[in-house]
Order: C-alpha cells, then sequence, then structure tokens
C-alpha cells in the first residue's frame, strides 16, 4: 500500500508594503513682470485679501504666491509663541496678520506672513515675520521700502533677524523689540509637531 502524501503549505503571501505617503504640497508662485503699480492694486483687489495667497510688488515684478499647509503651520504657531512671550514679558504689541501694506510712493507692497505694531497702531508694522519654504522674491527690500523697522525670518529651522538702518537691513542676534528673547529656544519649540504641546511647553519655559 503507498502511503498518501502530502503537499506542502503554500508560502504565505509576501507583506505589501503601505502605499507611501504622498508628500505635501509645496508652495506655487507665478512671477509676472512689466506689471505697473496701478495694475498690481487692481489685481490685489479683484483676487482679494484670501488666506494662503500673498502678493508681493517690487520693481514692477508681481508674485502671486499660495502657501503650503506647513507653511500655514508655521507661521501660525511662530505667532502663537511670539504673542504668548509678549503677554509674559509684558510687551503691548497689536497684531495685523497678514494685512496688506502698500506704498505708492515706492511702488513696494505685500502681505507679511505675521506682522506687529509695539505699542501703539501705526500705518505700517514694526515687525514683520517671515516663513521660508521655498525661496521667492526678496522681501526684505520690500520691507525696506514700507520702512518696516525689524524682519524676523524663520528658514531651515532657525530664525534670522534683521533690523533696517540707513543702508537697508542688516543682520543682528537679539530684537530690539524682545531683547530677552532667546531665538534658538524658540526655534526648539517651532520644531515641536504638536502646536498646543509647543505653546504650553514654552508656557512653561517662560516661567521657570
Amino acid at each position: 500500500m503507498v502511503a498518501a502524501t502530502t503537499s506542502p503549505e503554500p508560502a504565505p503571501p509576501e507583506p505589501v508594503p503601505p502605499e507611501p505617503a504622498p508628500p505635501e504640497p509645496g508652495e506655487q508662485r507665478l512671477l509676472l513682470r512689466g506689471v505697473s503699480y496701478k495694475d498690481y492694486v487692481l489685481i490685489s483687489d479683484v483676487l482679494g485679501h484670501r488666506p494662503g495667497v500673498h502678493l508681493t510688488f517690487l520693481n514692477q515684478t508681481l508674485e502671486i504666491m499660495t502657501t503650503s499647509l506647513l507653511h500655514e503651520h508655521l507661521k501660525k504657531l511662530i505667532a502663537r509663541l511670539v504673542e504668548l512671550h509678549a503677554l509674559v514679558r509684558g510687551v503691548r504689541i497689536l497684531g495685523f496678520g497678514s494685512a496688506t501694506y502698500r506704498r505708492e510712493d515706492k511702488e513696494k507692497g505685500l502681505e507679511p506672513d505675521e506682522c506687529y505694531c509695539i505699542g501703539t497702531k501705526k500705518d505700517f508694522p514694526d515687525l514683520a515675520i517671515e516663513v521660508v519654504v521655498t525661496r521667492g522674491m526678496n522681501k526684505l527690500e520690500v520691507y525696506a521700502g514700507l520702512g518696516v523697522a525689524e524682519v524676523w525670518v524663520y528658514e531651515n529651522g532657525r530664525f534670522s533677524v534683521y533690523q533696517l538702518g540707513p543702508a537697508g537691513y542688516a543682520p543682528q542676534t537679539a530684537s530690539q523689540f524682545f531683547p530677552d528673547l532667546d531665538f534658538a529656544m524658540l526655534a526648539e519649540h517651532v520644531a515641536m509637531p504638536d502646536q498646543d504641546d509647543a505653546v504650553r511647553a514654552y508656557w512653561n519655559r517662560l516661567r521657570a
């Protein structure tokens, strides 16, 4: 009698790796050259003040930019941390977000990521904050034309501070409006993925 043979168990199917998460959409930029200041104002007014759309006008060049989710997350988190710092340290600030600022005599205009007047309201902000995820136009030249005293630029996980002088903006190691603000510590909290955790942690550090 021939013994029955059993066929080997089929090998389990190879695990299918999960689909990779789609890359976060980057910022989109449209550059228009030979644009007059009058046309810039017209285009700006037609588009209206839409969240996530920034217009920058410099030397008859108009940049229309749509911001990414990462950009919006970073700029909002920075604003929350700066406003918390001002509250704890007793600095009076007035925030105007991404309001449109223009000067016809200088033929310049833009919407900051965040901006503040210090002490009292003015025609133009004292402090502007820019988040750079992808490089675009030179906004410092626009800010100089608007007379903004100080600009912070957050790029690649660190802050650069610029103050306006007779020859334009010069890099600084401290803010004239927040002289005790530790920018390295601020950047550490901006790098935290959860906004609420970052704000609470920064609150504890400021009170320590």
